[in-house]
């Protein structure tokens, strides 16, 4: 009988292996999660205990028939593992079962395809499945393997095969390209903002964490936000004024999850790079997740994979609402700074908190105090208007503009040196009454 692959469905067994290994054992209810993400109808949930995998089908040989009699009782179309397949054991499987057979990997590359929506976003996809099926092509032309000799056996197989590599890495330069522009644009225009001296924030964290609906809530945006993985994709950047700080550019990044595929932390680093170039990094947390700190963990790896993981970080305790008996608060660590904040974006509850916390962990070296400006800068006086940075204004006798400001002093240095002047020089810091 010759193999074909099998045609695509959503009547779904789920796989789960219940390895002996903590840290290599996925969690049962995340597994669920991601298929009910990915639009599958279960109609089984299979655990499989497991001690030591096998070559052929990386499970027993009795297990595979038991399943073979279930995906046929059931009318399956499709079986996903909640483990890593290698190709071999995904056409193995497949011949035994006659359906499709896809791992953890090929699941979550679904979900983000189905995700998707900006160019770029979609570009990282294709370029993450089509490495993925690099070395899964030969599955689909196996029904012309038999073609090598033989009076009516020749046919044109791995020519077709070798065809399809071919054309494989073609597109895989392509996208590449495309993407290697997409990340000159995004250094230009963080460059821009650098200039600018405009901090960036991102939201970082574990999917469904709760990040697009804080950013949401926080800048009063419209981000997709959904109770379900992978909910955000592509990255959004908002810029947001803080009355203790000024202008900050805030980005909601997408949500990492327990061995998110190399694949995709190597197709997504054009996105992933705004977080390792931000000035604060806002971890966030769901408070109601029992798993939490295993979830932690996870975050912190991803973020060492992108070289973030030595970046200021604000812990936000998000879904406070879910919990009893915990208040909106700042927890602070022994000299005095945020370390982090518990609220709840749904709500609105502690957004002012978190607020005052990125001001104070961004407005180390603020300047607050009031600026002695004479007539001859007026543009100057309309630039820190122009900024937000003015609390109060007076007059003195001799007409000169008093202005009470609250403003970095990097930003102060900034909009001085413009007009040709030293700070401390031309500038007199002076107290209102």
């Amino acid at each position: 009988m010759f193999f074909e692959r099998h045609g695509g469905g959503e009547r779904t067994i789920l796989v789960h292996l219940d390895g002996q290994d903590p840290e290599a054992r996925e969690d049962p209810q995340e597994f669920q999660e991601l298929a009910i993400s990915a639009g599958a109808e279960t109609v089984a949930f299979v655990n499989v205990p497991r001690h030591r995998p096998t070559a052929k089908y990386l499970i027993g040989s009795g297990k595979v028939e038991e399943l073979r009699d279930q995906v046929k009782a059931e009318k399956v179309d499709l079986v996903i593992f909640n483990s890593v397949l290698t190709p071999s054991q995904e056409r193995n499987l497949e011949r035994v079962f006659e359906c499709r057979v896809i791992d953890r990997t090929g699941l979550i590359l679904d979900i983000f395809a189905q995700r998707a929506r900006t160019h770029e976003g979609k570009l990282q996809v294709e370029l993450a499945q089509l490495d993925y099926m690099s070395t899964r092509l030969v599955r689909g032309w196996t029904h012309l393997e038999r073609q090598k000799g033989g009076i009516g056996l020749r046919g044109p197989g791995e020519t077709q095969l070798e065809t399809d590599r071919r054309l494989l890495r073609v597109r895989l330069r392509q996208i590449k390209g495309r993407l290697e522009k997409v990340r000159s644009q995004r250094d230009q225009a963080r460059r821009g903002r650098q200039r600018a001296d405009i901090p960036s924030v991102s939201l970082v964290g574990y999917t469904n964490a709760g990040k697009s609906t804080l950013f949401n809530s926080v800048t009063d945006s419209d981000v997709f936000a959904a109770d379900q993985l992978f909910a955000t994709l592509d990255p959004t950047l908002r810029r947001l004024e803080l009355a203790d700080l000024g202008p900050i550019v805030l980005a909601d990044t997408v949500g990492f999850i327990r061995h998110l595929p190399h694949k995709l932390v190597e197709a997504f680093r054009a996105t992933l790079e705004e977080s390792s170039n931000s000035d604060l990094l806002l971890h966030v947390i769901d408070a109601h997740e029992p798993e939490r700190m295993a979830q932690i963990e996870q975050v912190m790896a991803v973020l060492g994979e992108i070289g973030a993981q030595d970046l200021p970080i604000l812990e936000v305790y998000n879904k406070l609402d879910l919990l009893e008996g915990v208040e909106p608060q700042i927890q602070r660590d022994a000299d005095g700074k945020p370390q982090r904040v518990w609220l709840s974006a749904r709500d609105g509850q502690g957004l002012d908190l978190l607020k005052q916390a990125i001001a104070e962990l961004l407005g180390d070296d603020l300047f607050v105090g009031t600026l002695r400006l004479p007539q001859r800068f007026a543009r100057l006086r309309a630039q820190f208007f122009a900024l937000g940075a003015v609390q109060k204004e007076e007059h003195d006798e001799e007409g000169i503009c008093l202005l009470a400001v609250r403003l970095p002093r990097v930003e102060l240095n900034r909009l001085v040196s413009r007009e040709g002047m030293q700070p401390l020089e031309f500038i007199e810091q002076h107290t209102l009454q």
